[in-house]
């Protein structure tokens, strides 16, 4: 039973088993993921999700909830944007509310350099059936009116990529749903469970270690976004990937001023408002690598300054908080995903 009669159960707890068919180390979005089509569209429910602390510890609850499918490479588009349809109906699906709300993505353009980069954007994106199209300063400030065209006076707006798809979501409701619809489907989700070895046989992985003991497995699978590296390191495998912070923050809510999303390509930051009403802001990876989620003075003030720039309103704002997260790079910046060799 589905909606409104059915009883509400979120997650509840359960020993863990000396074995399952699959274990999947990780409960964040896509390790919740996971477990949750495993058992859906192909009937494995033996299936085990161990998350050292709570699920959306990680990246699942430090990201700034953006939705888009309007990535630049040929390889990936198709692939976000197949992701992005399924969060269209992922409400319905998972009979959770994952309070989605389209508001459209404007990619700013402040340089010569940038604004060809946003016209390529958009006749690729066309190309793969993604909506997007390149518009300029007037159409850009009807879309936005809020938006300072001139950029504080320092880089004025030459052009922008709008992708009227674009959404924001919460992002502890997407992991809350997951998880509450994977159990529904006999999954195990078991949070403060540590993995902290992987066991083979023959170089075949046979299962893990953890802090509740081993566990036996039929198969295993990595799904821990910042930790990617050490825990395939277990296996002896060694991936070309590399951990960087990544910082944002929010202002004190605020009545609804701007309903879109905006993207800056050579400010390098994106300011969206949540629906509680919250200027929310972030930026690039920084330029080191490191495993810390300690947040930064830099990153806030040189943050800060730019959103200024594009909304001189914001000057006026407090900000809450900030926080950080952590991305696993790969050379080309595209998803690294498969079967290895154990």
């Amino acid at each position: 039973m589905s909606g409104l009669f059915r009883r509400r159960v979120f997650l509840t707890e359960s020993d863990v088993r000396p074995r399952y068919d699959v274990v999947v180390i990780g409960g964040g979005g896509h390790g919740l993921a996971i477990a949750y089509y495993l058992a859906r569209n192909h009937g494995v429910r033996d299936v085990a999700v161990f998350e050292r602390s709570y699920i959306g510890a990680g990246g699942s609850g430090r990201n700034t909830t953006v939705l888009r499918a309007n990535y630049k490479t040929p390889e990936t588009i198709p692939f976000f944007k197949a992701s992005f349809d399924l969060y269209r109906t992922l409400s319905q699906e998972l009979d959770f509310n994952m309070l989605l709300s389209q508001r459209g993505l404007l990619w700013l353009a402040h340089s010569e350099a940038s604004l060809r980069v946003q016209r390529e954007r958009a006749l690729l994106n066309q190309a793969f059936g993604v909506e997007t199209e390149f518009v300029g300063p007037d159409e850009i400030g009807d879309i936005c009116p809020v938006l300072d065209l001139s950029g504080g006076g320092k880089r004025p707006v030459l052009g922008a990529a709008w992708h009227p798809p674009g959404a924001i979501i919460r992002h502890d409701a997407v992991v809350w749903g997951y998880a509450a619809a994977a159990q529904r489907h006999g999954v195990h989700v078991h949070q403060g469970v540590e993995v902290t070895g992987v066991v083979q046989e023959r170089r075949r992985c046979v299962g893990v270690e953890t802090s509740h003991g081993p566990v036996a497995a039929g198969k295993v699978v990595c799904a821990v976004g910042g930790y990617v590296t050490p825990v395939a390191a277990m296996a002896g495998i060694r991936l070309p990937i590399v951990t960087h912070p990544l910082q944002a923050f929010v202002t004190e809510p605020v009545k609804p001023v701007l309903d879109r999303i905006v993207a800056s390509a050579d400010l390098l930051v994106y300011i969206s408002q949540s629906a509680r009403g919250e200027l929310l802001a972030g930026a690039e990876i920084e330029r080191y690598t490191s495993y810390s989620t300690r947040s930064t003075w830099a990153f806030l003030s040189e943050a800060a300054s730019r959103c200024i720039d594009l909304f001189p309103f914001m000057a006026k704002l407090r900000i809450l908080r900030q926080w950080t997260g952590l991305c696993d790079m790969t050379p080309d910046y595209s998803p690294l995903m498969g079967v290895t060799e154990i």
